[in-house]
């Protein structure tokens, strides 16, 4: 089985990887953002969300925190999406500089009333959560960001599970914060005017209500079978077996819609080998316990261990060619 059903999926804007640390999920990534941009005619961005980036070192080229096109490949960008400008974004929002928190713009000792610390660091995850809104604004402006099929490049399965958690946790931390701030801003507002102060417009209130939407709105497309796809990528060995249960279970309970399974590192059969027959022996007693559990709900795909490293354009390609082999295309 190969990645070919993906191509049946017309509305199909969110395609994600995940899997266990060291699986080959950017390898599996990178191909298919590759075979979609050179195969069809639609125009694709890849988004790594994963802190330590080897994106970048999968392509072969820089990418960085900006939209870049990729170089060879016609109709493919890419973005690394680094925790350091998404916090000071988060902060831009709330109206304060880079070195502020939210305790050092409140009126009132905030430290003393036992607030300071929980209003000194930005929400956890709230580097994904721009991630979400960002790739949303892609999708909405369509004039301005006209890509029609976004691929993330996620990071190991414990990043990804709190990452598909972050619409609800942030949805509820930034309630309370919109809250907050509100209640502050209208008391900083009765102080200015009582000293005869001209107040100057706060855009807090609407920045934070539209990254609240956005959260919720990327709830809402994760989990439209149409527009989302997760592919979760392991290694024919138990370790990944459990790792990968534990994250079909997780995107079970998230209702993310779940498509294909791809195995990696499959050795090849070489008689002479010893090691390479008890490599092989193994590998095929857990191929198939991943056959039991998945392949009547899930394509399967297994991909052969390579003897070269799969990092370039070229290699890419290659790749790509065993994702979606036996098509036309």
């Amino acid at each position: 089985m190969t990645l070919n059903n993906l191509l049946e999926k017309k509305k199909l804007r969110f395609l994600l990887f995940g899997g266990k640390g060291g699986v080959g999920k950017t390898s599996c990534a990178a191909s298919t953002a590759v075979w979609f941009a050179k195969n069809t005619d639609k125009k694709i961005l890849i988004i790594s969300t994963d802190p330590a980036h080897s994106l970048a070192d999968s392509l072969d080229q820089k990418i960085g925190g900006e939209i870049r096109p990729i170089n060879g490949i016609e109709n493919l960008s890419g973005l690394e999406i680094d925790p350091k400008t998404a916090i000071k974004d988060y902060k831009s929002l709330m109206g304060m500089s880079p070195d502020e928190s939210l305790a050092d713009m409140s009126p009132i000792p905030l430290d003393e009333m036992g607030f300071g610390d929980m209003l000194s660091t930005a929400p956890p995850g709230i580097d994904e959560a721009l991630a979400f809104g960002k790739v949303l604004e892609f999708i909405e402006k369509q004039d301005e960001h006209d890509f029609d099929l976004i691929i993330f490049d996620t990071a190991p399965t414990g990043h990804t599970l709190r990452l598909l958690s972050l619409p609800e946790v942030l949805e509820s931390f930034l309630g309370k914060i919109i809250k907050f701030r509100y209640t502050i801003g209208k008391f900083v507002g009765k102080l200015k005017s009582l000293f005869g102060r001209e107040t100057e417009d706060d855009r807090t209130m609407e920045a934070l209500e539209t990254l609240k939407e956005s959260i919720s709105k990327a709830r809402v497309d994760l989990s439209d079978p149409e527009k989302t796809s997760f592919c979760t990528v392991m290694i024919p060995e138990a370790m990944s077996i459990y790792e990968t249960e534990r994250l079909v279970t997780t995107l079970y309970e998230y209702e993310i819609p779940i498509s294909n399974v791809l195995v990696n590192m499959v050795y090849p059969i070489i008689p002479d080998c010893a090691f390479c027959k008890a490599r092989r022996s193994m590998q095929e007693g857990n191929l198939e316990t991943i056959n039991e559990f998945y392949s009547d709900e899930f394509e399967i795909t297994e991909i052969p261990l390579f003897d070269i490293e799969i990092r370039g354009i070229e290699s890419l390609e290659m790749f790509s060619t065993i994702l979606f082999a036996n098509n036309e295309n």
